[in-house]
């Protein structure tokens, strides 16, 4: 189990109220499919994701983005129960849709991005910290099945 400070329990949750959660899951997946362009066949059905430009006015990539923010809401709810609660999106994500476990990383990474960007100055190092490990433990969550 993870050990939070009380800065980290204050701060994870205090970043989500502060973030545009329309903008930051459709921004974070649209960078990650154009920074990482392999990471685009997981989403076959999701029509044209040719260049740049397609990705972030794709309306299923919006939609999917939002998705993958409103899941890393859910573990605000349990901070103490991450893995639990990702269990069956780690089956899902490993064994249907065999989604390489690294991919998680790299989203994880673009999420930082944009959210970096997002919160401007109000992202100092201490809360980049503390975001970090949140989205480490969320990471390693969906990482279980494949171990």
């Amino acid at each position: 189990m993870v050990k939070w400070s009380e800065f980290e329990l204050a701060t994870i949750p205090e970043i989500f109220s502060k973030i545009d959660k329309d903008v930051v899951g459709p921004a974070a997946l649209s960078r990650c499919l154009i920074v990482y362009p392999w990471t685009q066949r997981y989403f076959g059905g999701f029509g044209n994701l040719y260049n740049a430009a397609a990705i972030t006015s794709n309306p299923k990539v919006a939609a999917h983005g939002k998705v993958v923010l409103s899941g890393l809401e859910r573990a605000l709810k349990d901070m103490d129960n991450i893995k639990q609660i990702y269990a069956e999106l780690s089956v899902l994500h490993s064994e249907k849709l065999q989604v390489d476990p690294d991919n998680f990383n790299l989203l994880a990474d673009c999420l930082t991005i944009v959210i970096a960007g997002q919160l401007g100055t109000d992202f100092t190092p201490e809360v980049q910290a503390a975001f970090q490990k949140f989205v480490s433990v969320v990471v390693a969550a969906l990482r279980k099945q494949y171990h």
